[in-house]
């Protein structure tokens, strides 16, 4: 992964991506459909954490319970870029149809190992380390699910339009985010609390594994992309370790620029019950304001990819880094002052548009940084790195800060520090360097 140069970096468009809207969304809607489900379980484990972490981690202290239900979703984590490298590897040599069914197939053993563990109460510490297995299994399947999913839209992708295309794998997210709320408030409404609390947070992770079969279904007819069916020679797995070493500083630099997407990510969907909880607002404003939450990024996601499309990367990333830094602990202090529900929606929204604006045009420019040898390999391994070391520890990260300074505006601190390594990632951006490449095809 040398310092890029247009040639060694230009992307094709496949066959089936020629501008006619029905034949482009079709495998753009096989690809992130897998995703979706990934998302969805992530979302409904931290939905329910404190329910897993009492069925799993009973502890006579809540905060303990809580944080240890949160460190094992974090370890999930941490198997990320081992996951990058193995899976993406394989994806790299085996296709990209190949890698991400691979990817699905271990996802799911990783959902149905959380869904179906029978308490700690039942079967003592073996409740927990399957648990915590689960998600290193699904932690190591997500680390090159995500690259994949990207990675494959990218070579789809018509140059001009592939903000556009890669946005979709955002966007399956938010489908996720709002399946899982309206889920959740579904059950609220129907379920006692100690219904919940015994057995009900399990229904939303028994009915992801219920659409498993359709997932792989879908995939199953999913085309190899003109990209890497051009591919004359397959790099070895010494070949991919190689470029990531001798491509560290761009590495380096997609990292930074995953900092602030991967941390509002999760600071507005998987920790948004237990900081809703924090300030007594109640479940049921949580799970409506996180759909519409959910709906909001949605909406907004391929205007703004529309936007970095017919403008330069770099600028749009320096003004949306920019916003996001200077308003993090100002709203998160006004929202802790006097929490209301109004406050927070207005929050919520807030950093929704701040994570559509920005994960719009960091995911079209990472894809770009990366030559094809190791694409997916090196997409996936700084995304599963940034995601690993801040994205998948911000839930317990926030929830200790908050604690200790006894202060829900310190999760302003938290995201204003993830918008400057954001910042000064695409500061180092080279602007004229962004515009070629936006332009350029990869092959």
């Amino acid at each position: 992964m040398k310092d890029v140069t247009v040639a060694s970096h230009g992307l094709t468009a496949a066959a089936d991506a020629t501008g006619k809207p029905g034949a482009a969304m079709r495998p753009i809607i096989q690809v992130v459909a897998g995703n979706a489900l990934e998302i969805y379980d992530f979302m409904i484990y931290g939905y329910y954490a404190r329910y897993i972490a009492q069925t799993y981690f009973p502890s006579d202290s809540e905060y303990v319970s809580l944080m240890m239900s949160l460190m094992t979703f974090a370890f999930g984590f941490l198997a990320r870029p081992i996951g990058a490298i193995v899976l993406g590897a394989y994806t790299d040599r085996h296709g990209r149809r190949n890698g991400l069914i691979l990817a699905l197939s271990l996802m799911s053993l990783g959902i149905i190992s959380v869904a179906c563990t029978p308490s700690y109460r039942s079967i003592g510490l073996a409740a927990p380390v399957i648990v915590l297995l689960g998600r290193l299994l699904q932690g190591f399947s997500a680390g090159a699910e995500l690259g994949g999913v990207v990675v494959y839209l990218a070579e789809i992708a018509p140059p001009k339009r592939r903000a556009f295309f890669t946005c979709w794998q955002a966007g399956s997210q938010q489908l996720s985010v709002m399946a899982a709320s309206l889920v959740g408030l579904v059950l609220l409404y129907l379920l006692a609390p100690h219904e919940l609390h015994a057995w009900g947070w399990r229904i939303p992770l028994l009915l992801g594994c219920a659409v498993i079969p359709v997932m792989f279904w879908l995939r199953s007819s999913l085309a190899e992309t003109s990209v890497f069916a051009a591919k004359k020679k397959t790099p070895t797995v010494g070949d991919i370790c190689t470029s990531l070493v001798s491509g560290w500083r761009t590495i380096a630099l997609c990292m930074g620029m995953v900092a602030l997407a991967t941390v509002t990510s999760q600071t507005i969907t998987t920790y948004a019950p237990t900081f809703i909880k924090s300030l007594n607002l109640g479940e049921s404003a949580g799970f409506i304001i996180l759909f519409f939450g959910g709906l909001s990024v949605l909406i907004c996601l391929p205007i703004m990819a529309v936007v970095a499309d017919r403008f330069n990367r770099r600028t749009v990333l320096i003004v949306v880094t920019l916003l996001a830094g200077l308003s993090a602990y100002p709203m998160m202090s006004w929202l802790a002052a006097q929490p209301t529900v109004f406050k927070f929606a207005v929050v919520e929204l807030w950093f929704s548009f701040i994570y559509a604006a920005y994960s719009s045009v960091q995911v079209a420019a990472m894809v770009e940084l990366v030559p094809p040898s190791a694409r997916t390999s090196g997409y996936a391994f700084a995304q599963a790195v940034a995601a690993a070391v801040l994205g998948g520890f911000t839930p317990a990260i926030l929830t200790w800060l908050t604690h200790t300074f006894h202060s829900n505006a310190m999760v302003g601190v938290w995201l204003a520090v993830n918008a400057a390594i954001s910042l000064i990632a695409a500061l180092a951006l080279g602007q004229k360097e962004t515009a070629t490449r936006q332009s350029a095809q990869l092959q």
